[in-house]
């Protein structure tokens, strides 16, 4: 198998998520495990290139490395200058929704929009996207618990970030990023850098986050949170007084709550 494998590129490579979504894995097969997806319109530093078509690169948004599918990237296109920002919407081949659609793109996907002909956002490719589910790339939204609301029910998929399936941390960093703040992937990793911490749940408020070893939740308001979980397998809305009790019977108990706000020290995105 190694003997297969090209030589490492002589400098890295600038590629483009080509794609809806690509699943980046910890090794290159189609059966290991999914660790993240890149979406549509993401930029890969690719280091190697194999010759049975996997790439192992580096997520240029949030740092993540693996190995994604070569057939999923592209060469880097016009530079995007919008997102999509609902949960999932479609791209028709013409100027009708009565078209069958090309493909369907999650939220935070991002693409350059050459024009828009009426109803629709038409990419430099020809695809036409309905401009009311697009916003521009340096608009945010100001709640992400109101984002991380919209997966209400999306299936719990470990390492998914669409709203065909995602993970706490996912749900987590769509949410974060949506509203402009830099979010790692992994709940240890955002337990170690996000906001500020708080003495625990007595104080809770809309948009705090609550950390388990593992795992990770949002804050609704002072007793209900949001979490994608591998319990109910989904995106639910739960008392948080239950959610603490059920984790803490599976042997894991609460690690920390942490606070973002002007004074956590997280910085907005650069579009």
């Amino acid at each position: 198998m190694a003997e297969a494998r090209s030589r490492a590129a002589p400098r890295a490579d600038l590629r483009e998520v080509a794609d809806a979504q690509a699943g980046m894995r910890p090794s290159p097969s189609p059966d290991a495990p999914l660790d993240t997806e890149a979406l549509k319109g993401e930029r890969v530093i690719v280091h190697e290139t194999t010759a049975e078509g996997w790439c192992r690169g580096t997520l240029e948004a949030d740092g993540y490395a693996g190995w994604l599918p070569a057939g999923a990237l592209g060469p880097p296109g016009p530079a995007p200058t919008h997102k999509v920002a609902v949960p999932r919407t479609l791209v028709f081949p013409g100027p009708s929704i009565k078209l069958p659609p090309r493909e369907a793109l999650s939220l935070g996907c991002r693409l350059a929009v050459a024009r828009q002909e009426g109803p629709f956002a038409v990419t430099p490719a020809g695809g036409y996207v309905p401009a009311r589910h697009l916003t521009q790339l340096d608009l945010f939204a100001a709640d992400p618990v109101a984002i991380a609301e919209q997966f209400l029910h999306v299936p719990y998929l470990w390492g998914g970030k669409t709203s065909l399936g995602l993970d706490c941390s996912a749900l987590v960093q769509i949410a974060l990023t949506a509203c402009g703040i830099r979010c790692p992937r992994d709940s240890h990793m955002q337990e170690a850098v996000l906001g500020t911490p708080i003495a625990g749940i007595a104080d809770l408020k809309r948009g705090d986050l609550l950390f388990w070893k593992g795992h990770v939740a949002i804050a609704r308001d002072a007793r209900t949170l949001i979490h994608a979980n591998a319990f109910h397998m989904a995106v639910v809305i739960e008392p948080i007084a239950e959610a603490l009790a059920r984790i803490a019977a599976a042997g894991s108990g609460l690690t920390s709550v942490r606070r973002i706000d002007a004074r956590s020290g997280i910085l907005p995105i650069v579009p």
